[in-house]
Formats: C-alpha cells, structure tokens, sequence
C-alpha cells in the first residue's frame, strides 16, 4: 500500500486521531524500518510490503551472527597476542632481580627530580641537604 504524507495527515482527523499523533507514529514506523519512505519530487511516499516484514527479522538475525564471529575472531586473536607476550616473563630469579633493580632506578630518578624542584619550590628545605633527604628515603 502506497500512502502520501499528506493523505496520511488527512486520514488521522477523520478517523479521531490528532495530526501530530500521525505525524509522530509514522516517523516512528520509519526509524524502526517497518514502514518505508521516498521523496518523489514534491511528495513524500509511504509504503510497506509484505515481503519486507519478513526480511527485518531476518537481516538482524544475520547482523547479530556476523557480530558474534568477529566478536570470536578478535578474542581468539586478543588470547593468541597475550599468550606472545607471556612468553619471556616466566618467574624467574633472574627476572625478579632486574625487577627489583628497575624499581631502584625508578626511584632513584624519582628522588633526583625531587631533589631539583624542591629547592625552587619550596625554601624551607634550605637545612636539609639533597644528598642527605635521598640517602634517608633510599634507606627505607
């Protein structure tokens, strides 16, 4: 069945229903794809075919099984990159010693930026040495 948009505004006030109640239930069966809609030159049609009824549940069905696979695809691909970069961080001694000596630097450097800005930022570190506020802290 084809409709005009104006025929369907005309058609709501005779059978009791308010024009913009039309206006919004259409545009509604639009943006849900149960009703199609074409401009064809001044006029706007409206039209539904049985087939196409069919067809909606099919194509989402189709949409949601295409969004599963590659949704598998990418975890079996996020579980093969894991897997790759476990490889060569095995608990080890050694390991657990370069971690050990990278939290030392880390730290370290951290004290030694501490130790250029406090001295500009703040004045009242002027009776504590650098050397001796970094040598407290690394003790701990």
């Amino acid at each position: 069945m084809f409709q005009l948009k104006e025929e369907l505004e005309k058609l709501g006030p005779r059978k009791g229903v308010i024009t913009q109640s039309v206006k919004d239930v259409v545009q509604s069966l639009v943006d849900d794809d149960l009703v199609s809609k074409d401009k064809i030159g001044t006029s706007v049609y409206f039209w539904s075919l049985p087939s196409c009824a069919g067809n909606q549940p099919r194509n989402v069905y189709r949409k949601l099984e295409s969004d599963v696979q590659s949704s598998k695809r990418r975890l079996t691909e996020l579980a093969d990159q894991c897997n790759a970069l476990k490889k060569g961080r095995e608990e080890s001694d050694e390991r657990e010693e370069a971690l050990s000596n990278l939290k030392k630097v880390e730290k370290h450097n951290e004290l030694k930026r501490m130790q250029y800005w406090l001295p500009v930022q703040q004045p009242i570190w002027t009776g504590v040495t650098p050397d001796r506020f970094c040598s407290t802290i690394v003790s701990h």
